[in-house]
């Protein structure tokens, strides 16, 4: 069966980050591995979190400890997330480093590995530790198979705008890796757009008023399962956005200010209606 390596947030009472991740990923029957970053009660966007950081000495027994235990051969799919410092970002390069370099059957899939460069949003600006940018730049942007940004980060990224699909695709390029972006708009709409070398593609639905928090880190565990089951990337890309559309549907529906991810069940495995794709290149 496959696992998952998630190198993100463990936020206790909201449905954000890698523990939320680590459960959207139980649907595609993966095994998670969630070795957290920080260790919060609450989203900071609700008030004092609790908790903090975990120490990077603890990261990195703790990296060191499923590697002793041959986690890392069987792992499928590595996802990064939020880091609370740049050597957070260091031992998880190394740790990406082993695992594909931990030795697997010659019928093993190479793993996977898609890189969420958390770091801030529109309206809310930098939310990481300044050093921390810079290290996901320098250390796991190029270890990426797939990066998934959203539109502010993709221009701090870049230093080229990305709110609009064609700029976004521009900027995407930049990047020199397959990228996934969020939060781009064009008039009532809000969606996503893929670009690498060859193709690009917008899925877009209407936008929401209200979205709970959490819908990148949705995005980027969707986007993934569909790729680690071989899907093309358009369709990996409408079903992706169709599962959050359909969540963010869910919640306002029934009134939770957070994702609902696992009352919505296989439903969030299904491409949904209300997303339209269009091919942008």
């Amino acid at each position: 069966m496959p696992a998952a390596l998630i190198l993100s947030s463990f936020v206790a009472s909201s449905r954000v980050g890698g523990a939320m991740q680590a459960l959207a990923l139980a649907e595609f029957r993966f095994e998670p591995i969630l070795v957290p970053t920080v260790l919060f009660g609450r989203h900071p966007g609700w008030g004092a979190p609790g908790g903090g950081p975990v120490a990077t000495e603890t990261f990195e027994s703790l990296l060191d400890g499923v590697e002793a235990n041959g986690g890392f051969e069987q792992v499928d799919l590595v996802l990064t997330g939020y880091f609370a410092s740049a050597a957070q970002v260091r031992a998880a390069a190394r740790a990406i480093d082993a695992v594909r370099a931990a030795p697997r059957g010659p019928e093993a899939r190479k793993p996977l590995v898609v890189v969420d460069p958390t770091m801030g949003d529109s309206g809310k600006g930098l939310y990481v530790q300044p050093e921390v940018p810079p290290a996901i730049t320098a250390e796991l942007i190029r270890r990426a198979d797939y990066v998934t940004p959203n539109a502010w980060e993709l221009e701090r990224l870049t230093g080229i705008s990305a709110r609009a699909p064609q700029s976004a695709v521009d900027a995407a390029r930049l990047l020199g890796r397959p990228t996934l972006v969020s939060s781009v708009e064009r008039g009532q709409e809000i969606g996503v757009v893929y670009a690498d070398r060859n193709e690009a593609w917008f899925a877009a639905h209407a936008k929401s008023p209200d979205a709970p928090r959490g819908t990148g880190d949705l995005l980027s565990a969707l986007f993934a399962a569909a790729l680690s089951e071989g899907q093309p990337v358009s369709y990996a890309l409408a079903r992706a956005t169709g599962g959050v559309a359909e969540t963010v549907a869910s919640a306002a529906m029934w009134k939770t200010p957070e994702l609902p991810v696992v009352a919505m069940g296989a439903k969030i495995k299904a491409a949904s209606p209300i997303v339209r794709i269009e091919r942008l290149a």
